[in-house]
C-alpha cells in the first residue's frame, strides 16, 4: 500500500508547478492585452475624443439626413454611454493585433512545427479580413444603404434617428461583414482538419451561393442593396477559400501525412 501511495506522489510530483506557471503565464498575457486597450482608448480619449469618434461612425447616415435633421438621444445618459462605448470598441478594434499576438504566444509553445505553419497565417488573415469586411461595411454600404432608404421615406416624415439604435444597427452590420468575410478561413479549416475536401467544396458552390443569399436577408436590413452588398462578396470570398485551402493542405502536413504520402 505504502509503494502504491508513493508510485502516486512520484506521478504528481512537478506537475502542480507547471499548472500554477501556465495560470500565471495566462494572467500576464490578460493583463498585456488589458493594457494594450487601455492605452489605446486613452489616447482616444485625448485625440479626437469620444464625441469625435461618434460622429466619424455616425458620418455615412447625417451625410444622407434631410437638410436640418440631426440625430437625437432618447435616454438621459446616451450622449455619455454612446460615446463611451464607441470609444471601448475603436480602443479593442486597434489592439486587436496585440491581443492576439498574446493569446499566439500562450498558445505556440504547445503547439507542433507543422501547426504552426497553420495557426499564425490563420490568425494574421482572420484579423485582417476582419478588418476589410467592417472597412467595406462603413465606406460603401452604409453610403448605399442610406441613399437607398432615404429615397423611399415619405416628405412628411422628418427622420431624426437615435444614437443608440444607430449605435445598435451599426454594430450589428459591422459584425455581419466581418464575419462574412471570414468565410475563407472557415473554408481552410474545414478543410485542413479533415471534415471536407476540396472536391466536396467545389460541389457545394451552388449550395452556398443560395446559403449566402438566405444569410444576407436574415441578418441584413430589409433592403436590396445591402442584401446584395453582403451576399456576393461571400460567394467571391468562398472560391477564395477553396484556392486557399488546396495551398495550406500542401504546405502544412504533419510528418506522419508525409510519410503516409511518401509510401508506395
Amino acid at each position: 500500500m505504502s509503494e502504491s501511495k508513493q508510485d502516486t506522489e512520484d506521478e504528481l510530483a512537478g506537475t502542480e508547478q507547471p499548472f500554477v506557471e501556465h495560470l500565471m503565464e495566462l494572467r500576464d498575457r490578460l493583463i498585456k492585452a488589458l493594457v494594450a486597450i487601455g492605452l489605446v482608448a486613452g489616447v482616444l480619449a485625448l485625440f479626437p475624443g469620444p464625441g469625435e469618434l461618434y460622429d466619424l461612425l455616425a458620418a455615412p447616415l447625417v451625410a444622407h439626413l434631410p437638410k436640418g435633421a440631426t440625430m437625437i438621444a432618447t435616454s438621459v445618459i446616451s450622449p455619455f454611454m454612446v460615446p463611451l462605448k464607441i470609444l471601448l470598441m475603436s480602443a479593442f478594434l486597434i489592439a486587436l493585433p496585440v491581443v492576439l499576438y498574446q493569446v499566439w504566444a500562450f498558445v505556440a509553445p504547445g503547439l507542433y512545427s507543422h501547426e504552426k505553419k497553420l495557426v499564425m497565417p490563420l490568425v494574421v488573415s482572420s484579423t485582417v479580413l476582419f478588418f476589410m469586411g467592417v472597412a467595406f461595411c462603413y465606406f460603401f454600404v452604409f453610403g448605399k444603404v442610406f441613399s437607398f432608404i432615404q429615397q423611399f421615406a415619405p416628405k412628411s416624415i422628418t427622420a431624426a434617428p437615435d444614437i443608440e439604435a444607430y449605435l445598435s444597427f451599426v454594430l450589428t452590420m459591422f459584425l455581419a461583414f466581418g464575419l462574412a468575410f471570414e468565410v475563407p478561413v472557415g473554408v481552410v479549416l474545414l478543410a485542413r482538419v479533415g471534415v471536407v475536401t476540396v472536391a466536396q467544396l467545389k460541389s457545394f458552390r451552388g449550395y452556398f451561393i443560395v446559403l449566402s443569399f438566405v444569410v444576407a436577408a436574415i441578418v441584413t436590413p430589409p433592403d436590396v442593396v445591402s442584401q446584395l452588398a453582403l451576399a456576393i462578396p461571400m460567394c467571391l470570398l468562398y472560391e477564395a477559400g477553396i484556392w486557399a485551402a488546396q495551398l495550406f493542405i500542401g504546405n502544412t502536413k504533419s510528418p506522419d501525412d508525409e510519410a503516409e504520402a511518401a509510401q508506395p
